[in-house]
């Protein structure tokens, strides 16, 4: 029996092509440089002054919104009850009193009632939602319907604390020295603004006569010229 022994070399330990030819090749993405932004050049990084510039090229960015909570809507139309009354009755899931029939959507494995179809009964029904149009066939063929009230959220206000009137005696004793801080701060402000009036006041007085002197000696030398 001849005996086969495996190569050393068929793993290709130390190749960076493993016989496809060229690093790009046999890479799973074709023979592009990557998927999507991937890689900085063909040499030396060529792109890496575009990369800089893309605050959002590094890590992952952004949220994903939830899903909205949905309500799923479960629709029956007039028609189709009045078809199925009498099955409806045999089962227990319709009442009759005198002409009416009183009929809960929730019982039929429904939440919504649509209007197609002509009404020759009365039909009292509760559900949770409902057409115009049905609301106002059902009106008109004397039946009534009761829908689901909307939730408003009240909101509470929330009761403020008083304090206790400790708090509130040493809370004035505080504030006093302050408020007669200010008062003896405007006090001081208004009596530098007439201190200053006055000395406005007192230099034009000293100013006056000497203006007249200048214009008589100015009106003397016009008519010694002339």
């Amino acid at each position: 029996m001849v005996t086969y022994k495996k190569r050393k070399n068929r793993n290709m330990r130390g190749s960076q092509t493993h016989g496809w030819g060229a690093k790009k090749k046999h890479r799973g993405a074709g023979s592009r440089g990557g998927r999507g932004m991937a890689g900085t050049g063909k040499r030396g990084d060529a792109k890496k002054p575009c990369i800089w510039k893309d605050t959002k090229y590094f890590g992952k960015h952004g949220f994903k919104i939830p899903k909205k909570i949905t309500i799923e809507i479960k629709a029956i139309n007039l028609k189709t009850i009045e078809q199925r009354l009498e099955s409806l009755l045999a089962k227990k899931l319709v009442e009759k009193k005198n002409d009416s029939y009183t009929v809960d959507l929730k019982n039929l494995g429904f939440n919504k009632i649509l209007s197609t179809g002509k009404i020759t009964k009365k039909f009292n029904i509760k559900c949770d939602y409902a057409s115009e149009k049905a609301v106002d066939k059902i009106k008109n063929a004397g039946g009534s319907i009761v829908l689901k009230e909307k939730k408003v959220k009240e909101v509470k206000e929330k009761p403020k604390k008083e304090k206790p009137a400790a708090e509130t005696a040493e809370e004035e004793v505080k504030e006093k020295p302050k408020q007669e801080v200010k008062e003896k701060h405007e006090k001081e402000i208004k009596e530098e603004v007439e201190i200053k009036k006055e000395k406005s006041k007192t230099k034009e007085i000293k100013e006056k006569p000497v203006a007249q002197k200048a214009e008589k000696a100015e009106a003397k030398e016009k008519e010694v010229k002339n």
